[in-house]
């Protein structure tokens, strides 16, 4: 029998919020990192459009066992819709569809925001990474098929206007999971009967990360190499002796869970949770029953589990 090989990379864990640039893919971007932490494994928490900007919440080692409450976060997006033109892909990358000469007062565009204010329907964009009889439908469409996209519940929590002028205006949304950003530009202009595409957009907040926890791919990289910049000798893909520097700016797994009860436990119950045991918990504030929870020892995430009649049932546990 073959042996199974060695993973590669260091046992690191932890969330880096990264202040993607424009022009760069999540999955470029989820690679650069893990390559920039010589991370064992990595994953992203909500993909971001090349032609976006902003929060992209990347999961390293363990923390990637908490992206779906990550991704299950409400998110906010900086945006820009561009008026007199509606667009194949709702943004700068496609083809113009349809134009006018019409421009919205900025009384008008104020009048129509609370229609997409709360729970609404919205049908996603034609480039989208929505599965139509299982193909992604950016695929269907870069085929020049024009596809059947059921539009579905999305909540919008707040939707404020920042900036106006003719021929532009700028947004603040706060959404839920699911919302398109592009979409509601895309609605918001053949209501106002003028068109409208989004020209900037940049997210900045997934709930629970904010702006302060940014980190760009500078300070990573000065971070990483210091004065010698972003070195791709073959020195520079072997492990060096201290990643202090880059590793300090990770944030701690357990903040993905802070939506969730936190119960603090012994080190024996850590112990046994993370053999796949039930343990009892105990103190004064410690919940009877809850459908989900997280454990923790000495502040470090053990597990998360449902509490049953007083008792801690691990479903996912964290290496210690």
């Amino acid at each position: 029998m073959a042996r199974r090989g060695k993973k590669k990379g260091r046992p690191i864990s932890g969330w880096l919020v990264l202040d993607k640039p424009v022009g760069m893919g999540s999955t470029e971007a989820v690679s650069k990192i893990k390559w920039l932490f010589q991370a064992e494994k990595a994953g992203h928490a909500g993909t971001l459009d090349p032609l976006a900007s902003g929060m992209l919440p990347i999961a390293l080692g363990e923390a990637t066992k908490t992206v779906p409450y990550v991704q299950d976060g409400a998110k906010v997006y900086r945006f820009t819709v561009a008026w007199g033109e509606e667009r194949s892909t709702d943004d700068l990358e496609g083809p113009v569809t349809k134009s006018s000469d019409q421009r919205p007062a900025e009384a008008d565009v104020l009048l129509l925001m609370p229609k997409y204010t709360g729970v609404i329907m919205q049908t996603p964009p034609q480039f989208s990474a929505i599965k139509i009889a299982g193909e992604r439908a950016y695929d269907l469409a870069r085929d020049g098929a024009t596809v059947d996209i059921p539009a579905r519940e999305v909540e919008i929590g707040r939707l404020d206007l920042i900036e106006h002028n003719p021929d532009r205006t700028i947004f603040e949304v706060e959404c839920g999971k699911g919302t398109y950003v592009r979409s509601l530009a895309r609605d918001m202009g053949r209501d106002l009967g003028c068109f409208g595409h989004i020209a900037e957009l940049r997210r900045i907040e997934v709930e629970p990360f904010t702006q302060e926890d940014f980190v760009t791919i500078a300070e990573l990289e000065a971070a990483r190499f210091g004065e010698q910049g972003d070195e791709r000798s073959d020195s520079a893909d072997t492990v060096p002796v201290d990643f202090d520097a880059i590793d300090a700016l990770l944030v701690d797994t357990s903040a993905a869970l802070d939506c969730l009860p936190q119960i603090a436990i012994s080190d024996d119950a850590a112990t046994k949770i993370r053999l796949g045991n039930p343990v009892i918990i105990r103190g004064r504030d410690a919940p009877v029953e809850a459908e989900e929870a997280c454990a923790t020892a000495r502040g470090k995430l053990v597990a998360i589990g449902a509490v049953e009649q007083g008792m801690f049932k691990p479903k996912r546990v964290f290496a210690g």
